[in-house]
């Protein structure tokens, strides 16, 4: 039970089972996150990681089964439809749109509203990840690492208050994962979200405190 000095919970989540038609993935998980905290969830294949991000974030497979609750920023989201739970998700791919520039691709996950302001938004966030410059580019010109950026940029533009992040490192070299790393968590940090990462990489642990390993079921 929390006591009045703790901080208020950005994300609360109970499982209390997640199952796949032949198995039982998950039971009796429950993760607490106050805002700019990252949780990590490690497992081997099979074990329910990405199960449970989808169905944190609304996209759970039609066979599969979740009871639970999910609350972010005090607000019950668990029956809500995807966009309306405000998570964002990202993934090892960056999904950028090929026939659109870098700045069209995160125009278009800007909510509506005068194009000025939009357009502002995208610069900020370009600046956040260190991609100042590149609004322009097309998509294929750019590196692993500044696409990876790219991604993360639609996604905090997305306005979220909680990110779900599915290995969003692993395709990425060593120094770029460090990099990239410090930028996600950072961004979480600074916006006062709350992460929760899928790995099988413990050097993409943000908080030792914080950590779930799943069994193979």
């Amino acid at each position: 039970m929390s006591s009045c000095t703790d901080p208020p919970l950005a994300l609360h989540l109970q499982v209390h089972s997640l199952r796949s038609p032949a198995a039982v993935l998950l039971q009796d998980l429950a993760i607490a996150l106050p805002a700019g905290a990252v949780h990590t969830i490690m497992g081997a294949s099979g074990s329910g990681k990405s199960s449970l991000l989808a169905a944190v974030c609304g996209t759970l497979a039609p066979a599969m089964q979740f009871q639970g609750m999910l609350h972010v920023m005090g607000r019950r989201v668990d029956s809500l439809p995807t966009r309306a739970r405000r998570i964002a998700l990202l993934y090892q791919d960056d999904l950028l749109f090929a026939h659109m520039t870098l700045r069209e691709n995160l125009l278009f996950a800007v909510a509506a509203g005068p194009l000025a302001a939009r357009e502002a938004q995208v610069a900020q966030a370009l600046e956040e990840v260190e991609l100042q410059g590149f609004a322009h580019a097309d998509p294929a010109t750019l590196s692993g690492g500044q696409r990876a950026r790219a991604a993360l940029a639609r996604a905090l533009l997305s306005q979220a208050q909680a990110l779900m992040l599915d290995e969003p490192f692993a395709k990425l070299d060593v120094a770029l994962r460090q990099r990239m790393r410090a930028l996600v968590f950072g961004a979480v940090a600074r916006r006062g979200m709350a992460a929760i990462v899928v790995t099988h990489d413990p050097a993409d642990i943000a908080d030792a405190q914080r950590v779930t390993f799943l069994a193979a079921p």
